[in-house]
């Protein structure tokens, strides 16, 4: 069967008049013509699940969202578009190439949820989003001149900060909500895209007490007139205007079961080019390195595959693995946002290692102490590693430290430390013992920690990170020298 790329188009769409002569607006029209219960049953019966994280079904959690509306206060759909997974540019591939279909899935889901606005979530240009958001800016006036495809209702464009855990649901949220991306412990859904304050309601966002980074999340059938929140991300709500103007049994016609439709992966690393491109779901790992990357660059000698920073490593056995929810499940990894960094013979384990320990302990916010602290412990003994600064015992203190560092964790970073980190010692720990080299080399440089950070494009075939992934603090500054305090104690101390 021959595909077509269905969410990212090989030639960009420049006008939302171009979209509509592809075929767009259809899926707005059906929505607007049935009852918002006929939406939801359709993606139910396509089977779409959330690309980029745990692959929650979307129709559900419309469903869910749409079950729990408040009567007083409109809801909001969130976009997230503030994507910063290291080896992914999915998102912005698909933000670039066609940005009026996922405002227009984005419409349909505010149609559905009784929403009266939507906001694109993504990062501001300090951040690195200034293009793109830009790109996304034009597209979103094009789309609320257009009065019968925007009213009633607006969309927002709101610029976010840089952090990695901006990305994270409950964090999103709570930089919407103008505090820092610090995550929290969550119900089925999240409660309010802002704060609202009245004669009855007092911060009727989630947040019903916030006092040093302690939140009280409200839940299904609490007291409250706030909604709560829908957020998808970018893909997800770019598959939408097709299922419902083209039905779920067309979105099934690719994919498997478990898993239908398509993804948009990205590959990088040990290839010989570094790409964007979409695949039917079940193509296997090995066919989508191939497809997008040209293959690997010493096949002979290829240790596996690290899908972003949330991921055990994919041995290079396991490549025939599909990319398929289920199937990367059962391998010991997710599917994730499908970003496949190939590792070959080439690559100094010790230095990845060090290099996604590093970005992860930065990223912590520290509101959970074990994530900083024994993440900032990881990283600086595997740096010591790198350096051959290390002793006989080094190993057995990042073990031990990898067993704690995600006690209490309110969110998945600290476990993306224990999981990666963990899995790229036991795939060759020999290499993480205390390495002195027995005919030190004066002249030699220092191995040092690979530089893990978010893409800011793709030139030439190779991934650009942005320019300063390498310098941030775990406080997150860009200072020569971190304070020594977490961003949590930071912004509750200011």
């Amino acid at each position: 069967m021959t595909f077509e790329p269905r969410v990212l188009p090989s030639v960009p769409v420049e006008s939302l008049q171009a979209h509509l002569d592809a075929g767009g607006g259809a899926g707005l029209e059906a929505a607007r013509k049935v009852e918002a219960e006929v939406v939801i049953g359709e993606l139910e019966a396509s089977g779409l699940r959330g690309r980029g994280g745990g692959g929650f079904l979307t129709g559900t959690k419309w469903r869910t969202v749409a079950a729990n509306r408040s009567d007083e206060v409109p809801t909001t759909v969130v976009v997230n578009a503030a994507e910063g997974e290291p080896g992914t540019f999915k998102d912005r591939a698909i933000l670039r190439a066609n940005p009026y279909a996922v405002v227009e899935g984005a419409l349909i889901a505010a149609l559905v949820v009784g929403a009266d606005r939507v906001i694109m979530a993504m990062k501001s240009d300090e951040a690195g989003g200034g293009q793109d958001r830009s790109h996304v800016e034009n597209a979103v006036a094009e789309v609320e001149a257009a009065a019968e495809w925007c009213s009633p209702g607006t969309i927002e464009v709101f610029g976010g900060p840089g952090e990695y855990l901006y990305g994270e649901e409950t964090a999103l949220l709570e930089v919407l909500n103008d505090r820092p991306p610090f995550p929290r412990i969550a119900p089925p859904f999240r409660r309010g895209a802002d704060e609202v304050v009245d004669d009855d309601v007092t911060d009727t966002d989630d947040a019903v007490t916030s006092t040093g980074g302690a939140v009280e999340l409200a839940g299904p059938g609490d007291e409250t007139p706030a909604p709560p929140a829908l957020v998808n991300n970018v893909e997800t709500l770019a598959n939408v205007p097709a299922i419902i103007a083209k039905g779920a049994a067309w979105f099934r016609e690719i994919g498997t079961n478990e898993s239908p439709g398509s993804v948009v992966c990205t590959v990088t690393g040990a290839v010989h080019r570094h790409g964007v491109a979409e695949v039917p779901m079940g193509t296997t790992v090995a066919d989508a390195i191939e497809l997008i990357g040209g293959g690997a660059m010493r096949s002979a000698g290829l240790i596996g595959v690290l899908n972003g920073a949330s991921n055990a490593l994919l041995p290079a056995t396991a490549l025939s693995t599909p990319l398929t929810y289920e199937d990367m499940q059962a391998a010991g990894v997710g599917l994730g946002s499908a970003s496949l960094t190939v590792l070959d013979e080439g690559d100094d384990l010790v230095a990845v290692a060090a290099g996604y320990a590093r970005f992860l302990a930065v990223e912590s916010c520290g509101q959970c102490t074990p994530c900083k602290e024994d993440g900032l412990a990881i990283s600086d003994r595997l740096a010591a590693l790198c350096a051959d600064d290390a002793d006989d015992g080094t190993l057995d203190e990042i073990r031990a430290r990898l067993t704690t560092v995600a006690d209490g964790a309110r969110c998945n970073l600290a476990r993306q430390t224990q999981v990666l980190v963990g899995s790229l010692v036991d795939a060759n720990p020999a290499a993480f013992e205390a390495r002195p080299d027995p005919d030190p080399d004066p002249e030699a440089p220092p191995v040092e920690p690979i530089v893990v950070g978010e893409v800011a494009d793709i030139v030439d075939d190779r991934a650009q990170l942005l320019p300063d992934a390498a310098t941030k603090q775990p406080d997150w500054t860009h200072d020569g020298s971190w304070s020594g305090a977490y961003p949590a104690a930071i912004d509750t101390d200011g």
